[in-house]
């Protein structure tokens, strides 16, 4: 005999998010996205699913390996959820506000779904909130776009932030210098990632002279530049490392009072950037609480030659969620059977969240218990259940 369906199961990765967290994280969230807003950044609402074709294109094809596609049953055509805000986002800059003017600043707070979730972060649904300014490859864009984190997220309580800043295309440039093969190349950004000095110097001579003293200038802003300035790299990594000088300089200059930190081998997650990149990371949570940076916007044809200059970034609200406080219970009072309509409205309007009775009970106060309500409105007036008699 087949065992009933579990209806509270869900498949891997999904969960739902039940009372007080979900309004909690709606208000986070709104806390947010109304920041981005009092600095000009205006709302837009991209769909949760489009073509795959235009999905996966541009800074999309990044994505390609998280994307969850199914077949549209009106056109027949592949569809991809969306696994990220930001390449729906560059796609509604170059075609629906192709015209519109330039510096153009956009934000955005969603849900998106990834097709495969991993060992540090299992979940596939995840929460996300940004901010994107298109248009600019002044590097005073990159300062405002890192600072308007900062304020977003110090805006609804979280302390203690950290700013790492990374150069995803000096790699990129190093291996070009070093003339490595495509195996090398993955085996270098590999050992990398690991920090793992003696994979390093174990790719050779050469790539051990100009590679292992990035892995010793990863710290804090103040020592890593005047380290960084100080290697001798060839000339595309050295190009490379100029730019990221210049920008990280004005960065920490405009946020002197914030905690920097450089890592210029740090590449996962910067797949589709090709300038200085940032890592938002708090004391109380382990892991990453949004990252962003310089990208390339293609135009609406797709093509590169009117590709525009792009900085943004975006929050992850699982993590921030776990940054913060849990979240107080609500000043919630019971309304006996027959409470005029008015009284609630005038408590609603003094910031109380009112559970009306449906039914008449023997006793209110056990009532008022089971319904979660610290306080009952009896002759007028909320009066705490602990007090009754």
């Amino acid at each position: 005999m087949n065992e009933p369906p579990n209806k509270g199961l869900l498949p891997e990765g999904l969960h739902d998010v039940l009372p007080p967290d979900a309004a909690f994280e709606a208000d986070v969230t709104g806390g947010l996205v109304a920041c981005f807003a009092s600095h000009g950044y205006e709302r837009v609402k991209p769909p949760l699913i489009e073509f795959e074709e235009s999905l996966l294109s541009g800074v999309g094809a990044a994505t390609m390996r998280d994307t969850f596609r199914l077949m549209d049953p009106i056109s027949r055509h592949m569809m991809g959820v969306r696994p990220d805000m930001t390449v729906q986002v560059a796609r509604i800059a170059s075609t629906r506000l192709g015209q519109a003017p330039r510096p153009l600043r956009l934000c955005y707070a969603g849900q998106v779904l990834r097709a495969h979730g991993d060992q540090i972060q299992p979940e596939r649904q995840l929460g996300q909130a940004g901010a994107e300014l298109i248009g600019s490859a002044a590097a005073t864009a990159d300062v405002e776009v890192v600072r308007l984190a900062l304020e977003s997220l110090s805006g609804i309580g979280i302390v203690g932030i950290t700013v790492d800043l990374n150069m995803p295309t000096l790699i990129s440039a190093l291996v070009t210098d070093l003339e490595l093969d495509k195996a090398s190349a993955e085996g270098l950004r590999e050992a990398l990632d690991r920090k793992d000095v003696d994979a390093v110097a174990a790719a050779g001579d050469e790539v051990a002279r100009v590679v292992v003293p990035l892995l010793d200038v990863v710290g804090p802003v103040e020592e890593a530049l005047p380290a960084m300035e100080k290697l001798v790299l060839p000339a595309a990594a050295a190009g490379e490392r100029d730019s990221f000088l210049q920008t990280t300089r004005l960065i920490a200059e405009e946020l002197s009072n914030v905690r920097l930190t450089v890592d210029p081998v740090e590449t996962r997650g910067f797949e589709y950037h090709c300038g200085v990149t940032f890592t938002l990371f708090a004391r109380s949570e382990r892991g990453e609480l949004g990252w962003g940076g310089r990208y390339l916007v293609d135009g609406a044809d797709g093509g590169k030659d009117n590709a525009e200059s792009a900085t943004g970034f975006t929050l992850f609200m699982g993590a921030i969620m776990g940054a913060l406080p849990r979240p107080q219970t609500p000043n919630r009072v019971y309304l006996p059977l027959g409470t005029p309509p008015a009284a609630a409205a005038g408590l609603c309007g003094e910031g109380w969240v009112v559970v009306g009775g449906l039914e008449e009970v023997t006793d209110v106060r056990v009532e008022a218990r089971r319904m979660s309500c610290p306080y009952v409105f009896l002759d007028d007036k909320v009066v705490s259940i602990d007090e009754m008699s």
